[in-house]
């Protein structure tokens, strides 16, 4: 018999069966491996996540976590470029993707702390939540900590690159024209809300990945309990 003719013959028999295999599987299932698997998962994509972004362009190089202009900066651009400051525009981009990029790493040791004090009870919500729900599980519980502990290294990257001269530059410049102001006191708030709305979004990316293909994790924990989920 071929492999492909019999990885169709045992899909055919997984589907028939799937209900009772899912009641005997979940009946195998402690409560500790369940939290021991979603602590692994979440440490997994946490860590990928970090390290993807944490590099040059992980930000800047990438399109659903690149960092554009702040709103009113954004509704002028336009004018902005019209008016001969392209180059500006593009430098202040560049240099908030660099800082988000630099700042990023500081997120570890948070998220994997959150990560190691999960109890059952979340993880017997999160499980049940379904895709997403341990990325909003994630945010919930660090969000508030990593604003603060990001925000002297971005102001530390700020100091030391050219991002608040160019951020100020464009502002004066909106105010001049159309007294337009930032939404943001300052780039670094803003700089650090993006930075975190892009790592959630990949650790979200990488929850859906395990989810939705539980067999790369076959043989752990982790396999075992998302391969039930399914």
């Amino acid at each position: 018999m071929s492999l492909s003719r019999r990885h169709f013959i045992l899909a055919l028999a997984g589907l028939a069966c799937v209900p009772s295999a899912r009641a005997e599987g979940w009946s195998s299932v402690t409560a500790a491996e369940a939290t021991q698997a979603l602590r692994d998962s979440l440490s997994q994509g946490a860590r990928a996540a970090i390290a993807r972004l944490g590099r040059e362009n992980g930000y800047f190089g990438y399109a659903k976590a690149k960092i554009g202009l702040p709103k009113n900066f954004a509704r002028a651009e336009g004018i902005l470029r019209f008016l001969g400051l392209g180059k500006q525009v593009d430098d202040l981009v560049l240099a908030m993707n660099r800082a988000a990029e630099a700042a990023v790493p500081e997120a570890r040791d948070v998220v994997l702390e959150a990560v190691r004090k999960i109890s059952v009870v979340d993880a017997k919500a999160i499980l049940a939540g379904g895709d997403g729900a341990a990325t909003a599980w994630f945010r919930k519980e660090t969000e508030a900590h990593l604003v603060d502990k990001m925000a002297p290294i971005i102001h530390a990257v700020a100091e030391r690159s050219d991002l608040v001269r160019a951020y100020n530059a464009l502002s004066s410049q909106l105010v001049k024209l159309a007294d337009i102001k930032s939404e943001l006191a300052t780039v670094e708030n803003y700089v650090n809300r993006k930075t975190l709305d892009g790592l959630y979004t990949l650790i979200a990316e990488e929850e859906h990945s395990i989810r939705a293909q539980p067999l790369n994790y076959a043989g752990g924990v982790v396999g075992k309990v998302f391969g039930l989920l399914n």
